[in-house]
């Protein structure tokens, strides 16, 4: 009997070679071959040999701080440990559905003890017996011979890849976030100092002004210019001093802790806060992004379904066998002679379902196709991503070095205005004007900054930067 039961689950698995999966390939990327040419991408599209995803984001970020809250992120942040726990679920829900593809194989024992009346018996007395039974075997396995249950554990298999891959997306998702909310907090910090410097620089003005209007050299137009730029002063200074609080305040929730007690001295703004990101290829993303493997691991579960909803067509078999030993005395449950088997296979062949099976069957067509449209789509997604980020590289250097000229040349025309209006050439209206200006053109500087450094960010986090850790590294779930 055992000998029977091992050659038929041999059989089965020969048998059962039979997929009717269809043939895998890989849509048409709908996307240019390179990437846009043109005046604003001069100095964006150098090609590079390392690739952004290889490029660690320790190697990335330059600022010690910023390197210390990224790995505070890793390991606390609430949304990067739900991905990770939906990765181990998945696998637990593959590792479920492969189970189907063997013979479940119990132990059962059991007993029996029964008094018939005399009107039931047919020697007219009451009679009780006893049965007593100890087996092994498997029941109900269905023998895969037309690979419905692969293609299923296929699909399982996929959706646990897609997990494993929306887990990266999510790490490239939050270290990006993290770098943006700390710069925005850079940014913003700097601001709230060229505010109080330059509230400094407008209350000394005014003072120097009602002092020229107590003694009748200034008149009442000019203080109140003086007040009113001073007033305004105070408003940036209230407006910047609360984006402080609220930018750290996002910053703690990315983090998912508090700052960090020995959080280094961040680097300033205007220093080298990120390494060159390299631009590659548009082919390199198929293979870079988590979120393009995510959406083409999806395609192919949904192209496995297409073959469980085909195996459902054709008959489904399944066994149930076991062997063991029965006896009416549980002395003599193991004795010689009393051995006994079940074999009992079972076959079903669906005849009439009113359409069920060819509407299966045209639900996972339609999702197959669904499932391409959206791997286009984000193909296309990804693709202006980068292309959006490889122009802002060049337009971004660009305007940056023609916004620290005109703050020079802002500044220089303040350090006239100062003089003449001090030696009674100009008015001081002249001189208010200036003072606006430079400050004016001072925070367009900061941000500028602030804008380019995020951009550099997202074509990191576009190209599939910020995932890839070194060996011992891993983020904890």
């Amino acid at each position: 009997m055992k000998q029977s039961l091992l050659s038929l689950a041999i059989a089965a698995t020969l048998l059962g070679g039979c997929s009717m999966i269809p043939e895998y390939q890989r849509p048409e990327a709908p996307v240019d071959a390179a990437w846009p040419q043109g005046q604003a991408y001069e100095m964006g599209t150098a090609q590079v040999t390392t690739l952004a995803a290889d490029l660690d984001w320790r190697e990335f970020f330059q600022d010690p701080a910023l390197r210390q809250l990224v790995q505070t992120a890793l390991e606390n942040n609430r949304d990067l440990r739900t991905a990770a726990l939906n990765v181990q679920a998945y696998q637990s829900l593959y590792r479920i559905q492969r189970s189907e593809l063997f013979p479940g194989i119990s132990a059962d024992g059991g007993a029996t003890r029964q008094r018939m009346p005399g009107i039931m018996s047919q020697s007219g007395q009451a009679d009780t017996s006893s049965t007593y039974s100890a087996t092994l075997g498997t029941s109900a396995w269905e023998l895969d011979f037309f690979g419905r249950l692969r293609s299923l554990n296929q699909h399982a298999l996929e959706q646990y890849f897609a997990t494993e891959q929306a887990r990266r997306s999510t790490q490239i998702s939050l270290v990006a976030s993290v770098a943006t909310a700390y710069l925005d907090w850079q940014a913003d910090q700097a601001l709230l100092k060229l505010t109080q410097e330059t509230l400094k620089t407008y209350e000394q003005s005014y003072a120097l002004t009602q002092r020229s209007f107590d003694v009748g050299v200034a008149d009442a137009l000019a203080l109140s210019q003086a007040r009113t730029a001073v007033e305004s002063a105070q408003v940036s200074l209230a407006q910047y001093t609360r984006l402080v609080a609220q930018d750290r305040n996002a910053l703690v929730q990315l983090i998912g802790t508090g700052l960090p007690a020995d959080l280094p001295k961040g680097l300033a703004l205007d220093a080298d806060l990120l390494a060159e990101v390299p631009a590659g290829l548009p082919s390199d993303l198929l293979q870079r992004r988590p979120d393009l493997l995510q959406a083409e691991h999806l395609l192919k579960g949904a192209n496995a379904n297409i073959g469980a909803a085909r195996a459902a067509f054709f008959p489904s078999v399944s066994l149930t066998a076991n062997a063991g030993s029965m006896s009416n005395e549980l002395s003599g449950l193991f004795d010689a002679g009393s051995g006994s088997w079940l074999f009992q296979p079972q076959i079903s062949l669906p005849i009439f379902t009113a359409g069920r099976l060819e509407a299966n069957l045209d639900y996972a067509e339609l999702q197959k196709d669904i499932q391409v449209a959206q791997y286009e789509k984000a193909i296309q997604v990804a693709f202006q991503e980068v292309a959006d980020g490889l122009a802002a590289r060049t337009t971004y250097q660009q305007q940056l070095g023609a916004q620290r000229a005109l703050v020079s040349t802002t500044a220089e025309y303040y350090r006239l205005a100062e003089r003449r209006y001090r030696t009674g050439v100009d008015s001081y209206l002249t001189l208010l004007d200036a003072q606006r200006q430079l400050f004016s053109a001072r925070q367009q500087l900061i941000s500028d900054r602030l804008n380019q450094l995020a951009s550099e960010v997202n074509l990191y986090k576009a190209l599939g930067g910020g995932w890839k850790e070194p060996e011992g590294k891993a983020p904890q779930a």
